[in-house]
This record gives structure tokens, C-alpha cells and sequence, in this order.
């Protein structure tokens, strides 16, 4: 119980640290000529590289091949992670494409793009009492996946606005930012192991810096342009709308098909929970990388920080309350 309530502080504690880190871009923005002091921008793209290095050093190969052997719950997880929740955002295509509301659209396909989150949807899977291990098999295979396919899927939209010189430039800080890390850090595994897993409190922080330092970064610029000018009240409102709808319909549509091929109680709360999860991570990262325009970068990360919101305060308290119920099944 006090390692729940221990997790459950760390994670409120940085959705203030994101909060906080807004208002300090409000009233303390980072200003151009602040880098002949610290280049930001600089520290973060190093930050990217780092993450990813790490992400490669914590993989576990074992688990992932271990686990290979249940792919229905693999197939459904991974589908509704790629394709269903681009297909739910891509019904409104048609009804905004020739409208005002196109880049808001397009914010929320990012976030539909994205791959799920790893730690939060081991942890939560282990609080509800569903197959951990089937969840780290996904979580971490969902982050491989989306390497390659949040950039396929953006590029449907994105190309219109990027030349093929920018989309050059995405594969290039693709490979360099993202995928050269990964496998170096894959390759470093048998030699770094250990000590991946006895400092992996102190890397945990470093992600959350980087993110903090994205987002300070992010909307720091958007202060200073006033960008802000463009995104209403109304228009956060409908990404809140959205994201919240968004979620609710990829749950409950996994948790059918789940039920439906008669999977185990366990692995129905694996599915809908990693199924549903978006991270907030790769959204910080690829927003970056993908070519996102300077403007539009702050409507693109508002879904995604939105969601990661949300899922955390839901989720966590599904969590709680779906362990309970299989305590009293289980008794």
C-alpha cells in the first residue's frame, strides 16, 4: 500500500510540475538570446537521444520473447493502439478538413498516432491485478512500433505542409534522435544492465527533466509569439472534449473485443488498460522530430498533455477499484 500511494505522488507531483512549468513560461519565458548562456534547445536534443539510449539499456529481450507466445491479447492491444484510435479520429476527417478546425483535428490524430506509455501502464496493470507481464511485453513493443508508425500516419498530413528537403530532415533527426540510440542501447544491454536497473529512480527523473524542459521550451515560444491568440477557450475545450471521448471509446471497444474472445479477466484489464494508453514521452519527443511548425507546436502538445492528464487521475482510481473486485472474485 505504500509503494501505491508512493507512485500515485510522484505521478500527481509531475502533472504540478507540468502546470508549473506553463505558468513559468508565462511569467519567466525563455527568451532567444538566453542561449549564448545555456543553449535549451541544444540540452534537449541531447535529452532526446539520452531517453531513447536508455530506453534501449532498460529493454528486457527475455521478457519480450517470453511473452511472444500470447499474441491474440498482443494483436488486440497493439491494433487498438495504431489502428483504432486513428480510425475514431480519422471519422471526422471529412467534416473538418476545409475548415478552421483542420489543426485541432490534426493535434488530436497526433496524439491518436502516438505509441502507449510504459511505466505508467505496467504500474497500473499491477495495481488492478492483470498480466504484467503481457503488459511490459507491450508497453515496451508499442515504443519500437512507434518509431515507425506515428511518423507513417503523420505523414499523411504532414507532407502537405513539409518539402521533401523537411521530410529528409524528419528521417535524418529520426534516426539520429530515436532509432541509432535504441539499437546502441540494445547493443550496450548484457554490459549496462545492472546498472540501468540500480540507478533506474535516478533515470526515471531524467525523462520527466526532459519533458519539463520540452514543455517549458514549447511554451515559452508560444508567450513570447502569442500564439496563444489562436488557441480560444473553446478550442480547449473541445480538446478536452475530444481526448476524454477519445479514451472512453478505445476502452470500451477493447474491453468488447476482449470479452468477446474470451480472454482471461487478467488479460482484459491488460488490454484496455496498455490499449488505451497514450505517452506523453514519444508526443514530447516526436513533436520535435516530425517537423511540427514552431506555431503549432503548443496546439499539438495541449491533447496529448490533456490525455496524459486524465489517464493518469482515471486510470488510477479504475485501478484501485477494479483490484478490489478481483480480490472479492479471487476470495
Amino acid at each position: 500500500m505504500k509503494l501505491i500511494t508512493k507512485i500515485f505522488t510522484k505521478q500527481n507531483t509531475f502533472l504540478f510540475l507540468l502546470v508549473a512549468m506553463v505558468l513559468l513560461a508565462k511569467l519567466i519565458p525563455f527568451q532567444p538570446y538566453y542561449n549564448q548562456y545555456f543553449n535549451l534547445s541544444a540540452f534537449i536534443d541531447w535529452g532526446i537521444a539520452g531517453i531513447f539510449l536508455l530506453y534501449g539499456l532498460k529493454l528486457n529481450l527475455k521478457e519480450v520473447v517470453k511473452d511472444v507466445s500470447n499474441w491474440k491479447l498482443h494483436l488486440l492491444i497493439q491494433s487498438g493502439t495504431f489502428i483504432l484510435f486513428p480510425l475514431l479520429v480519422l471519422l471526422f476527417y471529412p467534416f473538418v478538413k476545409d475548415s478552421e478546425y483542420y489543426n485541432i483535428w490534426l493535434s488530436v490524430f497526433f496524439l491518436a498516432s502516438l505509441p502507449s506509455t510504459v511505466s505508467s501502464s505496467v504500474v497500473m496493470v499491477s495495481i488492478a491485478k492483470g498480466n504484467v507481464t503481457s503488459a511490459i511485453f507491450n508497453a515496451s513493443i508499442s515504443g519500437l512500433i512507434g518509431i515507425i508508425m506515428t511518423p507513417i500516419l503523420m505523414s499523411f498530413f504532414l507532407v502537405s505542409s513539409s518539402s521533401s528537403g523537411n521530410q529528409t530532415e524528419i528521417i535524418e533527426q529520426l534516426l539520429i534522435k530515436v532509432l541509432l540510440p535504441i539499437i546502441l542501447g540494445v547493443l550496450l544491454n548484457p554490459i549496462f544492465k545492472k546498472w540501468v536497473t540500480k540507478y533506474s529512480s535516478i533515470i526515471a527523473e531524467f525523462d520527466r527533466l526532459i519533458i519539463l524542459l520540452i514543455v517549458y521550451e514549447s511554451f515559452s515560444s508560444a508567450f513570447i509569439e502569442n500564439i496563444f491568440a489562436s488557441v480560444p477557450s473553446l478550442v480547449f475545450l473541445i480538446l478536452a472534449f475530444s481526448v476524454v471521448f477519445l479514451f472512453f471509446s478505445v476502452y470500451y471497444i477493447l474491453k468488447f473485443f476482449a470479452e468477446r474472445l474470451h480472454f482471461k479477466a487478467k488479460d482484459v484489464i491488460t488490454t484496455t488498460f496498455c490499449g488505451s494508453k497514450k505517452s506523453l514521452v514519444h508526443g514530447s519527443l516526436f513533436l520535435l522530430v516530425l517537423g511540427i511548425p514552431d506555431e503549432q507546436k503548443v496546439l499539438f502538445l495541449l491533447p496529448v498533455m490533456i490525455y496524459h492528464s486524465f489517464q493518469l487521475f482515471y486510470v488510477s482510481w479504475l485501478a484501485n477499484k477494479i483490484a478490489k473486485r478481483m480480490e472479492v472474485l479471487g476470495s
